[in-house]
């Protein structure tokens, strides 16, 4: 097989492979969205559920993953972002920075059900906080934190050098170089962490049952228990409480998730267009 042959089958396995994951996550968004529209109406979004969410609407629910998702990104970004800026322009390879790195790989991969536990064991009783949106965006902070902190960081080492050095040679600090420099050009790449994030926020079931409860409650504070579509959509179909409604609200999750998804897509395509005007 020459050069050109390789290539072409390279390309074609490669070709092939994304097909199969569109084709299949396709399949998996149709068939939620086929069984679930078709019981969507206006009661539904809007209403509150009755008889344990056999009957009636999701608006809690809507509401408490909307406040858990957002509370969580407001408490793990900053963290997330000021660690990557850390690890890339304040510091240099060696031990500590490894180390550091390898934390939080590790803990990329911990399972869910292991940060539920201990956000109950910590938040809940020892700090507590009792079941609450607190805690479980406390608990969900820590769960997106490593992927906010590689995402940001390999986004913050993709800006070219030479844009730090035109920086310094204007007489910038390193903070303002950062502010002023490092951050806008990563800001795309930034905000795809914090997409990844919220959408590992919004469908996580085991830890936020362990720390944000499943009331059907809306919550009015921050120590309020509250239910995610996705603790929700859980709870009525494995208990057999209604698959109809868990499909209904299964597909207004998906759909909340690609709105968002394309709001994002839309603003990082407008920050590239911008910083390329630039």
């Amino acid at each position: 097989m020459n050069r050109h042959q390789s290539q072409r089958a390279a390309y074609g396995c490669l070709w092939a492979a994304a097909s199969i994951t569109i084709v299949i996550l396709a399949i998996i968004i149709m068939y939620v969205l086929l069984q679930g529209l078709p019981y969507l109406s206006l009661n539904f979004l809007f209403g509150r559920p009755e008889a344990q969410g056999r009957e009636g609407g999701i608006m809690p629910a809507i509401l408490g993953t909307l406040a858990l998702g957002a509370l969580s990104l407001i408490i793990a970004v900053p963290l997330g972002v000021g660690a990557a800026v850390f690890l890339t322009e304040y510091t240099r390879p060696s031990a500590l920075t490894t180390m550091m790195r390898f934390g939080t790989d590790s803990l990329a991969g911990v399972p869910s059900i292991i940060f539920g536990l201990f956000g109950f064991i910590f938040f809940v009783t020892r700090l507590n906080l009792s079941w609450s949106l607190l805690a479980g965006s406390l608990t969900l902070a820590l769960m997106v934190l490593p992927t906010l902190i590689r995402t940001a960081e390999e986004a913050i080492r993709a800006v070219p050098v030479s844009y730090r050095e035109v920086s310094y040679g204007l007489g910038a600090s390193r903070w303002q170089m950062v502010r002023t420099v490092v951050l806008p050009n990563a800001l795309p790449g930034i905000v795809t962490g914090i997409i990844l994030s919220f959408g590992r926020a919004v469908g996580e079931t085991a830890a936020v049952i362990f720390t944000a409860g499943t009331a059907l409650n809306i919550p009015t504070s921050v120590f309020s228990p509250t239910r995610t579509m996705a603790v929700h959509f859980y709870i009525l179909a494995v208990e057999g409480i209604s698959l109809p409604m868990a499909y209904a609200t299964g597909a207004v999750l998906i759909v909340t998730i690609l709105i968002i998804n394309v709001a994002a897509n839309l603003f990082i395509s407008r920050g590239i267009a911008r910083t390329v005007r630039r």
